[in-house]
């Protein structure tokens, strides 16, 4: 009984914290009024679901487990609260590093609820889009209070059994996504300074070089650390053929995207040294995945290289999402910049652009420029603002496999579960091929179809 209304008081006290946390952010990323789509808050929320992963890996989860720190400490003098939560983190971890195991737990809780968190706010937005917008405070809230409440829900089998087997394939799926977005950040980039090099010589004649000498330098900057990378996976990790042929492919895949774009007017040169760069990456991933202590030197170790890496793609990744207005076109299938409608007493100027209003589809326009404020709002409010929910719970399920090494546990430095570690590189390899071959078809496409528009 003891248990029961301390635990109560905790959620509630919780909830009230959540709501005035939600409040304190609606006043700082402003309304949630007409004009607005909520991408901001769904960035600080799946942000803020990182940052409790982090700390229950490293902190919550260990301290748990061995019984130990000052959190465990305060904790236990709950009521029935310390024997239900270790009993829910530690009987899974049994046969496993026990420190690994448990910060495993503590990342797997709490992007388990943010990739349920976004599944059902696509299903939500699906039918009501402007759900994206309304009642975040209690949302804030609820998304917390039901975290504090997975604390006593055993690991296994709902998270490290059901969630991961579901993140791993949400993972393999935003590493292909993750190249539409490196793709786009890396066309933007040499067009900005292609653009600046162009505005510079328009006031002074030659004083734009600086700009495309700045273009030439990150190409070779970006080839060079991808053939540093390389090398030392070469060096490290080369003492097993699978491996070597891993390096090998990741090689030529490389020179194959890299001549097809130099062969054509398509594409650009700094788009594919940022896709080679990014392919060397996921090379690594594969073979740092080997479960064999001969093939893989960093079997039973903390891959921080790896992580660091992971977490600042999945940095790009939301900022990408949430803050720029070129996720429309590539999100959208027919890659429409929608118009949102301005009252007008000439229709034929009724409609203008809008960029707080992104992802809207052809048939939301409105094409008469006498409409109520009501319909304005019903018609121009984003309809596939569902696709950004469903990248969010991508993402989550990308983060929760970044920080946990896709799933694999180790043992006194030798696999556990060395079927995992093989699952794992074969879904990082199937993904890296499929990410480069999508570049290659979108440098290829235009001369094999050469009547239809690919821009």
């Amino acid at each position: 009984m003891g248990a029961l209304i301390s635990s109560t008081v905790t959620m509630g006290l919780t909830y009230c914290c959540c709501n005035a946390v939600g409040s304190v952010v609606q006043s700082c990323l402003g309304g949630t009024g007409e004009g607005t789509t909520g991408r901001k808050r769904s960035v600080l929320l799946l942000s803020l679901a990182i940052a409790m992963a982090l700390w229950f890996q490293y902190t919550v989860g260990p301290a748990i487990v061995n019984q130990s720190g000052i959190l465990w400490k305060m904790y236990r003098w709950l009521p029935g609260m310390g024997k239900l939560t270790y009993h829910a983190w530690y009987d899974s971890c049994q046969g496993y590093n026990l420190v690994q195991c448990a910060g495993h737990a503590g990342v797997y809780r709490p992007m388990a609820l943010s990739t349920l968190f976004f599944g059902v706010a696509a299903i939500a937005t699906k039918n009501r889009p402007t759900l994206n917008r309304e009642v975040w405070p209690s949302k804030f809230g609820l998304f917390f209070l039901v975290l504090l409440a997975t604390m006593i829900v055993p690991s296994a089998p709902l998270f490290s059994v059901a969630f991961l087997r579901f993140a791993r394939l949400g993972a393999m799926i935003f590493c292909v996504l993750q190249q539409v977005i490196l793709i786009d950040v890396a066309y933007n980039w040499n067009e900005d300074w292609v653009d600046r090099a162009d505005q510079a010589d328009r006031l002074e004649y030659g004083s734009g070089n600086i700009w495309l000498h700045a273009i030439v330098a990150s190409c070779i900057g970006l080839y060079g650390m991808s053939l540093a990378g390389i090398i030392l996976l070469f060096t490290h990790f080369g003492d097993c053929a699978g491996n070597n042929w891993i390096i090998s492919l990741t090689l030529v895949g490389i020179v194959a995207m890299t001549g097809i774009q130099l062969s054509g007017p398509e594409g650009s040169l700094l788009t594919s040294s940022v896709m080679s760069m990014y392919a060397t990456y996921l090379a690594y991933s594969m073979v740092s995945k080997n479960p064999h202590a001969e093939c893989n030197p960093m079997l039973g170790t903390n891959d921080s290289w790896g992580i660091a890496i992971g977490l600042t793609l999945t940095a790009l990744s939301l900022a990408w999402t949430g803050f720029s207005w070129t996720a429309e076109e590539r999100l959208n299938v027919d890659g429409v910049q929608s118009a949102r409608p301005v009252a007008s007493s000439n229709p034929s100027q009724a409609q203008g652009t809008n960029l707080d209003v992104p992802f809207l589809e052809p048939d939301s326009q409105v094409t008469s420029g006498l409409v109520t404020e009501q319909h304005i709002e019903n018609e121009s409010f984003p309809k596939d603002i569902w696709k950004l929910n469903v990248v969010m719970a991508l993402i989550s399920c990308w983060v929760a496999m970044t920080l946990t090494g896709w799933g694999s546990l180790e043992s006194e430095a030798s696999a556990a579960n060395p079927m995992v570690g093989r699952v794992n590189m074969a879904m990082i390899g199937i993904s890296q091929w499929f990410a480069m071959g999508l570049y290659i078809w979108t440098l290829i496409a235009p001369r094999v179809f050469p009547d239809r528009e690919f821009s």
